[in-house]
């Protein structure tokens, strides 16, 4: 039995298959340009090593209700010519196996959840901040699907009265993705995130927002853990910031796991969605 999984971003997908022990033997990096071009050299991935199941997460926004007639589509996305795409359809045209559809956040929810930070758990939510800011959970074993995915890179958020950056999002401009992902930062401080100082008062206010995101997610969902991945995150000065915030922000309103267990760093790192995808086309098998 081998098992296939695609993680799609924006930027580039990545290709694997492993054995039932989750053990890869085979894995390929393919930039994400045209669907023609970057769909052509997945399936001539898959088709030189074939899979029994497949596991995909991508970038979205993407149809995940099953009865809808785009379900398996990438919809409403900036990505030139990728809106309004059938990814599933195109994939089983090629491939008559069983799948698992939903977004890349999700899948390294699931991965962190069975074999990461949350190992042992029955929920967590992972968040990334990088060059936009998308939130996947897990809740009772379970993906969270509703009648579309979470977006919670769009909560709503106050605005720190003393930040004069109106935000990025086409959309909504300073929710949680306008304020606080990675283009945010840079514009606000004309300059690169990573070259601030680590004591820089910016990462100051990116902690105010990521940890009112927290306490959004901590009374909505009650998660048992709060990951955060993405390029932003790897300023480790970020969680102490974050955690301390907080504590404030929430004043004691309910009980949460100790804080230093309950708002951590992604532990799979970049094979986190990988690892979720093949996870969940392993369960298809089962």
């Amino acid at each position: 039995m081998k098992i296939g999984a695609i993680e799609a971003g924006g930027t580039k997908f990545v290709c694997a298959v492993s054995d039932e022990q989750l053990t890869i033997v085979a894995r390929e990096q393919i930039p994400t340009t045209t669907p023609a071009e970057t769909m052509g050299a997945v399936i001539s991935f898959f088709q030189k090593n074939p899979v029994d199941a497949m596991g995909i997460g991508s970038f979205g926004p993407i149809d995940v209700a099953v009865n809808s007639v785009t379900y398996g589509y990438i919809t409403a996305t900036p990505k030139v010519g990728w809106r309004d795409y059938d990814f599933l359809g195109t994939m089983k045209k090629a491939f008559d196996i069983p799948y698992v559809w939903t977004t890349d956040v999700n899948v390294a929810a699931y991965g962190e959840l069975k074999l990461g930070a949350a190992q042992g758990l029955k929920s967590c939510v992972y968040l990334t901040v990088g060059t936009g800011i998308g939130g996947g959970a897990v809740i009772n074993g379970q993906l969270l699907h509703g009648f579309g995915h979470p977006e919670m890179g769009h909560m709503l958020i106050r605005h720190d009265p003393a930040d004069t950056y109106q935000g990025h999002c086409p959309f909504h401009a300073d929710c949680l993705e306008g304020l606080a992902a990675g283009p945010a930062l840079e514009q606000r401080y004309q300059r690169k995130a990573q070259t601030l100082a680590g004591d820089d008062p910016a990462w100051t206010l990116e902690a105010n927002y990521l940890a009112q995101a927290c306490v959004d997610l901590t009374v909505t969902l009650s998660p048992e853990m709060i990951i955060f991945g993405g390029g932003v995150m790897k300023q480790q000065q970020l969680f102490p910031l974050i955690r301390q915030q907080f504590a404030q922000q929430l004043a004691g309103y309910v009980p949460t796991p100790a804080i230093d267990d309950y708002i951590v760093p992604v532990q799979l790192g970049d094979n986190a969605g990988i690892t979720g995808c093949l996870l969940l086309a392993q369960e298809q098998l089962r």
